[in-house]
Parts: structure tokens; C-alpha cells; sequence
């Protein structure tokens, strides 16, 4: 009989708090925290119990992704920061870097162009903090396809790139 009245209460609380658990009991959607038995927190929109709309997920490690989630995953706009001083700020699709982005890492390197399954993919320039300037095609974060780098001394070699080596073209002085 104490089980069944102990159902009964959960089932009022679950009704008391209908607008918060609309899936069912447990099961959180709108504004909400959830923290994960890793130490990882989400603060933000959740539908169905997972991160969906506009909000940050913090990782326990300090990384952190604040901006559009679907399906507990980031999608849409957003920003990755490292307690390190890397950010990169563009477009997320399945948890993943994807579309248009910048990524600036704490040296000063920087990042403006095309991702693809969370890396370094197609048109894009890079800049050093030694004034180096490759801008062209880039495969798996490397310069790797049709590209130039300016350096700081007037060089430049322009030409075909793979695995961020220049494979030659045309060189000036």
C-alpha cells in the first residue's frame, strides 16, 4: 500500500510542475540547468531533457560552447572557448565546427574561413603573429591544395601547398 501512495504523490508533483516536465515526470523542457555525472553543465533551453535552443554547455575541464543546440548537440551559431585562450566563433552542426568560421588561439594565430565535420576544411586564410599570411585551400588544418603565403620579409610563394609544405610554382623575392 506504501507504494502506491508514494506513485500517487509523484504523480501529483509531476502534474504541480506540468509547465516544466512536459514529456512526463523527469523529463525537463524549457529554461533549465542540467549537470552530468562527469561534472559537464548545460544552462539553457532543453526539450525532451536534452540541450536545445540558445545555451552554454561547460565541460568540466573549463572548455565551453555557448549558442544554438539541437538534439543536445551544438547547431547553428556559436562559440567553443578553452581555458587556454582558444575560441572559435561560426557555425556548429552536429556538435561539430561546420560551415563558416574563426578560430584564435593565445599566440596570436588566427583562423577565418571553411570548416567540414569539425576541421579545417576548403577556402580559408591563416595569420602568425610573426605576420606570416597563407591565404588559399586548406585539408584537415593544413595548407594543403592552391594557396599564398606572404611572409613579414616581402616574400612570397604562391602556388600548390600539401600537408603545409609549398610543392613550388612561382617564388618572388
Amino acid at each position: 500500500m506504501k507504494r502506491r501512495s508514494l506513485f500517487v504523490f509523484s504523480a501529483k508533483v509531476c502534474v504541480l510542475f506540468l509547465p516544466v516536465f512536459l514529456s512526463g515526470c523527469g523529463v525537463r523542457n524549457g529554461q533549465g540547468t542540467k549537470t552530468f555525472p562527469d561534472g559537464a553543465k548545460y544552462v539553457g533551453e532543453l526539450k525532451d531533457g536534452k540541450p536545445n535552443g540558445y545555451g552554454t554547455f561547460t565541460l568540466s575541464s573549463g572548455w565551453r560552447t555557448t549558442g544554438e543546440f539541437k538534439d543536445g548537440l551544438a547547431s547553428g551559431r556559436g562559440t567553443l572557448t578553452s581555458p587556454g585562450g582558444f575560441t572559435y566563433i561560426g557555425e556548429f552542426q552536429d556538435g561539430k565546427p561546420n560551415g563558416e568560421g574563426t578560430e584564435t588561439w593565445a599566440d596570436g594565430r588566427k583562423y577565418v574561413g571553411q570548416y567540414k565535420d569539425g576541421r579545417i576544411n576548403g577556402q580559408g586564410t591563416k595569420t602568425w603573429p610573426d605576420g606570416r599570411k597563407y591565404v588559399g585551400e586548406f585539408r584537415n588544418w593544413q595548407m594543403d591544395g592552391q594557396g599564398k603565403m606572404t611572409y613579414p620579409d616581402g616574400k612570397v610563394e604562391e602556388g600548390l601547398w600539401t600537408q603545409d609544405k609549398f610543392l613550388g610554382a612561382s617564388t618572388s623575392p
